[in-house]
């Protein structure tokens, strides 16, 4: 199983400048590298301090002149926010000037947020519904002279310029979880990415089987690979596990309130929850965070692992994004990458 790391620039209260954020994130990306990790995802959203990636293919050009070894990986565009012709060449450019070290993740997006200010109307079904004819229209566009005439999108004869650096493209990634979702990308030839939340490993051996069983179904494609992303904190005692479930806990309660979409946002911060009503978000307490996400110390996290290996998952990726102190991140993250990581070389 090979390991990677997703990460944003994230607050949860104002403080830190975006220049001071933005410095956080390069330091965790300039670990992975430097650690052996085998790739580095960020994604993209818009208007929301909570989670700062508004263009992830200017993130990853970036990224690219300051690592060496490490993939770079879109986790992932929003689909309905972008035209098939844009996010080809986009990404085509991205892949000449990252060396060819670009994949490509995408998703139909999760915040009605983002839909109502972007795409007005739009709702999750359309959003899922628009993914599923970008991505093939993506991939004919990489190979060139591609004419479109589709449900929302209709263009004459058109090629991605430039081309991609990488034989048939960059890998696409589609992010599933329903059964149909986890067909569509393996009939497309595509990878999958997978993001239990707060439900504990049932829904990680579930996510597994709607792959398993989705290949299965489609046994003329050669087997695409499967990548399960989740929240991790490595401490270096009980103490720090317990101090890092309540800081993933309030995260959580936030993450919650934005996808709600019913509190009032101001500057790009969401309304301050108070403790009462974190205290009420009983799915997001503590005992669940610690229980349903990779939380633990080195030896606890390399069992969970060991048994998501042994389930199948390809690749680990690392979700750094938590609300902790950029002091905590780097720690977890040094933990993970000297004590979690050889034992599975």
């Amino acid at each position: 199983m090979k390991f990677s790391l997703f990460a944003h620039m994230e607050r949860v209260t104002t403080g830190a400048t975006h220049r001071e954020l933005y410095n956080e994130f390069v330091t965790l990306c300039e670990m992975a590298d430097r650690g052996g990790m085998h790739a580095i995802w960020t994604g993209e959203h818009h208007g929301m301090e909570f989670t700062i990636a508004p263009n992830p293919f200017t993130t990853l050009v970036d990224l690219a002149h300051r690592t060496k070894q490490v993939r770079l990986g879109t986790g992932t565009v929003i689909a309905p926010f972008w035209h098939p012709i844009k996010l080809a060449g986009e990404a085509a450019m991205t892949d000449v000037l990252t060396g060819g070290r670009l994949d490509v993740g995408i998703a139909r997006g999760a915040y009605s947020y983002e839909y109502e200010r972007i795409m007005p109307g739009m709702d999750a079904w359309e959003a899922g519904q628009r993914m599923r004819e970008i991505v093939p229209a993506v991939q004919q566009l990489w190979k060139g002279d591609y004419a479109h005439d589709g449900e929302f999108y209709q263009f004459p004869a058109s090629t991605s310029a430039p081309k991609p650096l990488q034989d048939g493209g960059p890998p696409l990634w589609v992010a599933a979880r329903d059964p149909n979702s986890h067909e569509f990308a393996v009939a497309n030839g595509c990878n999958v990415q997978v993001t239990p939340l707060w439900l504990g490993i049932e829904e990680i051996e579930n996510l597994m089987k709607c792959f398993k069983d989705a290949c299965e179904k489609h046994q003329q494609v050669a087997r695409p690979k499967i990548m399960l992303l989740q929240h991790t904190y490595v401490g270096k005692d009980e103490a720090a596990v317990i101090a890092a479930s309540k800081r993933l806990s309030r995260f959580y309660c936030y993450f919650g309130s934005w996808f709600r979409n019913q509190r009032p946002v101001t500057q790009g911060q969401i309304k301050t929850l108070s403790q009462e009503e974190m205290d009420a978000m009983e799915m997001y307490s503590p005992e669940n965070m610690r229980k349903n996400l990779l939380i633990g110390t080195s030896q606890q996290v390399i069992d969970r692992l060991k048994h998501y290996e042994d389930l199948g998952y390809d690749e680990f990726s690392f979700w750094i994004d938590s609300g902790m102190s950029s002091a905590d991140k780097r720690e977890s993250l040094a933990r993970f990458i000297d004590e979690v990581m050889p034992a599975f070389s």
